[in-house]
């Protein structure tokens, strides 16, 4: 079907979702006491949290129809999203991303011993179509959720299982069918519910296909568009033009999500409730590794992230009646495994080589609540420990012959950490809140090099080190309609087996190699936030932070065996390491507006300013912060009525000098469009988008959107892939 044939069906049936829709109440609408979210792992009243929040609700996820969790995220506009292909999406939260960010499903930290510093798409494994709600928290939250949660931590709940209320089986359930034009997506989902008054089970399946993107025509660069790609003839690789140079070869990939869960309510007080998760993706192209060139010809023939696998099993056990220990109390045990490989051959070349990691991570928390004095006591304990497994092979493609080829990480590392906190908020006063809390961990890393490839100047990597965190922060509510709040928090990282032991080409020619010798990066944050709320009128927030990252784990120049080149993957490398040799600072203000401007309309507003700095490592002074995006948002004017949704949009970014780009980006000239004066900038970019929603019948609705409508040519931030031009989504859904 066509754009104009999609855009007229849209026009035509004024397509929604109204049961959706009106589901989807605007924060502004509620009073600051009456809005609950999790925080310290328990509900609590927003308006007793120093923290910046943002909520994602299911009404919100099904209506914006976003193809992974990552867009989810992006369609907040609160959180900027990084992608070096489309099989991927990188979370950037106030100058902060990847593994100084935290993961968390259901309870469980997703960031294993391997998540890496660059880049990384293990956030596409949550299928949007299964979450039930999802919360981002800004700035440190290493006081619940111990190592990694530096930028903040995202929260997401997946689909509950509900029991019978009255004695007969209670059967729901949806089915989803969705078809976006830019990437010809192809996405269906179903999940259903059986429940009894004590049984409960719910299964939820997801499947997407996604072609090859396909961008914008109108402005952006033309060093975008992907003019040639190499193919495979015979035995020969051939560069060969791209019939349409705006589609993005080799950028589809297909993706399988499966959701099993059982409750047990065995009696008043006690609930348990057991899920199994599973994730898969097929062979995802990395993009922006298919489009280097190196002596004027593309570099690779094949560049693929493997199958990227996660499984988790996941059983929970809440107690809810009063004793001398606890008000409530919730045991979660968990054990995930992950698996990942990298997949690559250069051009003309028959070898091709394979790194495969696997993760074991077993996790265990006890978390409980307890009414002290006029107050309440958060506390908890946790042990997590992550098993790495790691190979390498190398196949000739010509004739079969398979060789060992070096791993990525030491196999067989380990990697732990134990954790003990505590936090106690009370109301000092109706109007004003106080939260505090501490934290010991004591973390370990255990990792032996092999040095049949490379001759390590050392064998071990053997770390055993505490920390303590903490945070204090202070909500004044003068009013009914006015929110006061500061916080001071701090965060670390615990080097993981990524940091440690990681040998890998970070840029052509540059090779980062292991380095046992780094210890954990500390922050400190300091944050003020306003809010102003009219119920059914007028909500505007305003929060502004800095936050300071001592002995910051960044990638260095570095020495191996006295050298500071080696040959590697038969190319001489400058030998890069992660070393703690630099100070990071992060500054911004974000700014949310929510207007009912009548009865039914409202214009709603995002903006975020960032701005950080890190130590250069040749001038010793402080430089652009590699993932501080530059000023981002959104603006959304939205039409709700009966059975009608419609929401007219923009999102936008600015453009980065290259004078204000991190060093490390403005060697990726690839991925980047010239100045005037031929050096790699980040332009800027917006788009207008529509959306409309109707309800055909009481269970049945359909929803369409058009994103892009300009068709911009843009590529966001630090990304490796352009994205979507002109996007037609129709989606129907059915409820039963």
């Amino acid at each position: 079907m066509s754009n104009k044939k999609l855009l007229a069906l849209l026009c035509a049936s004024g397509v929604a979702m109204t049961s959706i829709a009106q589901d989807d109440t605007l924060r502004m609408e509620k009073t600051l006491d009456e809005v609950i979210f999790s925080f310290n792992k328990w509900e609590q009243k927003l308006n007793e949290v120093p923290n910046k929040v943002t909520t994602i609700s299911r009404a919100q996820i099904l209506r914006n129809n976003p193809q992974t969790s990552a867009d989810m995220l992006g369609q907040s506009g609160t959180v900027f999203i990084q992608k070096s292909q489309l099989g991927g999406g990188s979370p950037m939260i106030r100058g902060f991303a990847t593994n100084r960010v935290l993961l968390v499903m259901d309870g469980v930290r997703m960031n294993n011993a391997i998540y890496r510093s660059g880049n990384l798409q293990n956030i596409i494994s949550i299928d949007p179509l299964s979450v039930e709600s999802a919360e981002v928290v800004f700035g440190p939250g290493s006081l619940v959720y111990g190592s990694d949660a530096i930028g903040g931590v995202m929260d997401f709940t997946s689909l509950k299982p509900r029991l019978s209320t009255t004695g007969k089986l209670l059967v729901t359930g949806s089915a989803v069918a969705r078809y976006s034009t830019a990437n010809q997506e192809k996405t269906g989902h179903i999940d259903f519910n059986l429940g009894g008054k004590k049984w409960s089970a719910l299964t939820s399946v997801s499947y997407s296909n996604f072609g090859d993107l396909k961008m914008g025509k109108n402005g952006g660069a033309d060093s975008y568009l992907r003019p040639e790609y190499v193919e495979r003839q015979g035995n020969t690789d051939v560069i060969v033009p791209n019939s349409d140079p705006r589609i993005q070869r080799f950028s589809g990939y297909d993706q399988l999500n499966i959701l099993q869960k059982i409750r047990f309510r065995v009696s008043e007080n006690l609930d348990l409730r057991y899920s199994f998760t599973y994730a898969g993706t097929g062979d995802a192209p990395r993009y922006d590794r298919l489009i280097q060139y190196r002596s004027g010809a593309l570099r690779f023939a094949e560049w693929n992230y493997g199958p990227m696998l996660w499984r988790v099993h996941n059983l929970q056990a809440v107690h809810s009646k009063k004793n001398a220990l606890y008000d409530r109390a919730r045991f979660l045990a968990a054990y995930q495994n992950y698996e990942e490989s990298r997949i690559d051959r250069a051009r003309a070349n028959n070898n091709r080589n394979l790194q495969a990691e696997t993760v074991d991570a077993y996790s265990f928390n006890w978390d409980a609540e307890k009414a002290v004095g006029k107050g309440n006591l958060f506390y908890g304990v946790e042990y997590v420990f992550n098993k790495v497994g790691s190979f390498g092979e190398r196949t000739n493609i010509s004739n079969g012959a398979v060789t060992p080829y070096m791993s990525r990480y030491p196999d067989g590392s380990k990697w732990s950490t134990t954790g003990v906190y505590g936090s106690y908020k009370i109301n000092l006063h109706p109007k004003l809140t106080l939260l505090t809390g501490l934290r010991y961990s004591y973390n370990t890393l255990d990792a032996t090099f092999d040095t049949t490839f490379i001759k390590f100047p050392y064998q071990k990597a053997d770390i055993g080190e505490g920390g303590v965190t903490g945070n204090a922060g202070l909500v004044y509510r003068p009013t009914e309609s006015w929110q006061f709040s500061g916080n001071v928090s701090t965060g670390y990282r615990m080097p993981n087996v990524d940091d440690v032991g990681k040998l890998f080409e970070s840029v052509p020619g540059n090779v980062t190699v292991p380095n046992p010798d780094i210890k954990s990066e500390y922050a400190w944050n300091f944050e003020v936030g306003i809010v102003k709320n009219i119920a059914g009128k007028l909500r505007i927030e305003l929060s502004a932070f800095h936050t300071k990252l001592n002995d910051a784990i960044v990638r260095r120049p570095f020495t191996f065996n006295g050298q500071d080149s080696i040959i590697f993957g038969g190319t001489k490398s400058r030998v890069e390491a992660l070393q703690n040799v630099a100070k990071a600072t992060v500054s911004g203000i974000q700014a949310s507006a929510e207007i009912r401007i009548v009865k039914g309309l409202s214009l709603i507003s995002h903006a975020n300013w960032i701005d950080g700095k890190e130590t250069d490592d040749v001038k010793n002074e402080q430089v652009p912060l590699r993932h501080a995006a530059p000023f981002y948002g959104s603006t959304m004017l939205r039409y709700r009525m009966g059975k009608v949704f419609v929401e007219a949009s923009s999102f936008y970014n600015s453009k980065i000098e290259n004078s204000d780009l991190a060093p490390s980006e403005q060697a990726k000239t690839d991925i980047y469009a010239k100045d005037e004066n031929g050096l790699p900038y980040s332009p800027g970019w917006y788009t207008l988008n529509l959306k409309v929603s109707y309800q055909l019948i009481k269970n049945l609705g359909i929803s369409a959107g058009w994103e892009n409508i300009t068709d911009q040519r843009y590529r966001p931030y630090s990304s490796g892939i352009v994205a979507a031009g002109s996007n037609v989504i129709v989606s129907l859904r059915a409820g039963f």
